[in-house]
């Protein structure tokens, strides 16, 4: 198993990738903290993991909050002795507004999930990975913050602010046997539409140019194996990039 005793925090999954992730890394030998704000959803990946013979516990996590964030990272190794693998799924998209649309309350709370949490995951685990030498942290962006087209300003700069992030963290603890990479999904079957609201009239029909080019939508599981490929040791000289998950769909610009 490509994961064997390795410990595993995954945010955002109670459902679509987080869910795909989570039962995949139990699979090959992960035990996993299932992080996310909707606890029955969690509960019932963790208990689908352990009826299959794996590991995992259920966490409520409002990734918004540091102190829930904390509390996640201070679970994992209270729970399972340590922590090896990061992986910063959970996200929130905007309702396509175009910066001259966006509210500061929508833009603060995009971010607050999308970007600063993934900054607070990152910064509680890395005294555990500095301690044991080694750590694996991954940040799933989206193919949004790599162009301007994908979705509204908020989401668009959030994740933009994610790839940067990625990119620094690599960077900065490439010595210490730290890796942190990204992963750029393009389309993906998921359910992030249920945090959209008061969807942009201009915003929707401005992306629609982009989005006519989509090759076809991607599985959850199909992300989960790319967030395996760089949680292994397969992926041990892949450090500070963005790997695009997207059927080819931004090869088109």
């Amino acid at each position: 198993m490509k994961l064997h005793n390795q410990v595993a925090v995954v945010t955002g999954a109670a459902s679509g990738m987080g869910k795909a992730i989570a039962e995949l890394y139990a699979k090959e030998g992960a035990k996993v903290i299932v992080a996310d704000l909707n606890l029955e959803g969690a509960e019932q990946v963790a208990q689908g993991i352990v009826a299959k013979g794996g590991a995992a516990k259920a966490l409520k996590v409002n990734i918004a909050q540091l102190a829930d964030i904390e509390s996640m990272i201070d679970t994992a190794v209270s729970e399972y002795g340590t922590l090896d693998i990061l992986v910063n799924n959970a996200g929130i998209m905007d309702g396509f507004e175009p910066v001259g649309e966006i509210t500061e309350e929508k833009w603060d709370r995009v971010f607050d999930v999308n970007t600063k949490g993934v900054m607070r995951a990152t910064r509680k685990a890395l005294p555990l990975f500095l301690e044991k030498g080694k750590g694996v942290i991954i940040n799933v962006a989206s193919t949004g913050g790599l162009n301007g087209a994908h979705a509204g300003a908020a989401y668009v700069a959030s994740k933009h602010a994610v790839i940067g992030l990625t990119k620094n963290t690599g960077f900065m603890y490439a010595g210490k046997g730290i890796r942190c990479n990204a992963i750029a999904p393009g389309a993906v079957m998921t359910n992030i539409q249920a945090s959209m609201s008061s969807l942009s009239e201009f915003g929707v029909s401005r992306t629609k140019l982009t989005q006519s080019l989509i090759p076809r939508a991607g599985s959850p599981d199909e992300i989960a194996k790319v967030a395996l490929f760089l949680a292994s040791d397969e992926s041990s000289f892949l450090n500070g990039t963005v790997v695009t998950a997207d059927a080819g769909w931004t090869s088109a610009f």
